[in-house]
């Protein structure tokens, strides 16, 4: 049974709290195990999670600030004194690339595990795989950052009523769809008589940026958007000034772009209230809204409540 769902393994920005680790998401999608941002201590945090160094199959980085990334040692060493035996593609932000490599060998261990390096260039597409393709866009923060965006392929749902109606059943069900017809009873069975179109789901990763149109490109249509809210709106000239976003700013996002389920994270630590971001966000979004906490996991929602609505792409406001 395929599982999407994210794994929530620090929530803080740049200072750890006694209740928030620094930066970590795993988000598992079927057979893959995708490590966002693992900021320092993201190992124990695995740990603590239930997570084995295994699951992860693919890491992302969003840039090379430190609550994004001085977890990363801990994470490979973990990995190779497990001997993983699966290749674990590493993207990162190309002009961080001396960060990375002082990062990846940061200090003396018998090195084993097979680690590709993906230097992200620009905008667009960074690899496309069986669980769909990973997009990548520039955000707008003091250092080169980028956003992550996971599509899987718009695909066809299977109406067993029909197929019944039609003859067709057991491997002949997989033969339609890959075939897209085939003859039962000396007639034609074509795909789009036993299906309706399936939109495929999305996944999108925002992390430290002022708004820009990379946020409103990433987010949309997303099933389940991650993304910071470093400040309440009161400080939305803090927010400003260091290249975050705000609770409010974040939820209008999502609003606009259609999300189905935001979750907000890497919070400041001058707040001790987390109700104060989902109080905020309700005020322009009436979705889902989740305000994570460490060693939390967060369900991608179920493609069967998946609509396509028709909607043309947001815009980002001017």
């Amino acid at each position: 049974m395929s599982v999407r769902e994210l794994v929530v393994l620090g929530t803080s920005s740049q200072a750890p709290t006694r209740d928030r680790n620094h930066n970590g998401y795993l988000l598992r999608w079927d057979g893959e195990g995708l490590l966002f941002d693992p900021g320092e201590g993201t190992q124990r945090q695995l740990l603590l999670a239930g997570v084995p160094s295994g699951a992860i199959t693919r890491i992302c980085v969003s840039h090379f600030h430190g609550d994004h990334c001085l977890g990363l040692p801990g994470v490979l060493q973990r990995m190779n004194l497990d001997r993983v035996p699966h290749p674990v593609p590493a993207h990162y932000p190309a002009g961080g690339q001396r960060w990375f490599d002082r990062l990846r060998h940061a200090s003396e261990f018998h090195d084993l595990l097979d680690v590709p390096e993906r230097p992200v260039t620009g905008d667009g597409p960074v690899v496309t795989g069986r669980f769909g393709t990973l997009e990548a866009r520039r955000l707008d923060h003091p250092v080169e950052t980028y956003g992550y965006r996971l599509v899987e392929p718009d695909g066809r749902r299977m109406l067993p009523d029909l197929l019944a109606r039609h003859g067709v059943a057991g491997p002949d069900v997989g033969r339609l769809r890959r075939e897209g017809g085939l003859r039962r009873d000396g007639r034609a069975v074509r795909l789009e008589e036993v299906s309706v179109p399936r939109r495929g789901q999305r996944f999108a990763f925002v992390m430290d940026t002022r708004l820009c149109d990379a946020v409103w490109a990433l987010a949309e249509g997303a099933d389940l958007l991650v993304i910071e809210s470093t400040f309440l709106h009161e400080d939305a000239g803090l927010a400003r000034d260091y290249g975050h976003l705000t609770a409010r700013q974040a939820a209008a996002v999502a609003a606009d772009c259609g999300v189905r389920r935001l979750v907000l994270s890497h919070f400041s630590q001058r707040y001790d209230d987390p109700r104060r971001f989902s109080d905020e966000a309700a005020e322009v979004f009436d979705g889902d809204v989740v305000v994570a906490s460490d060693l939390q996991t967060v369900p991608v929602p179920r493609r069967s409540d998946a609509v396509d609505t028709g909607r043309e792409p947001a815009a980002p406001p001017r």
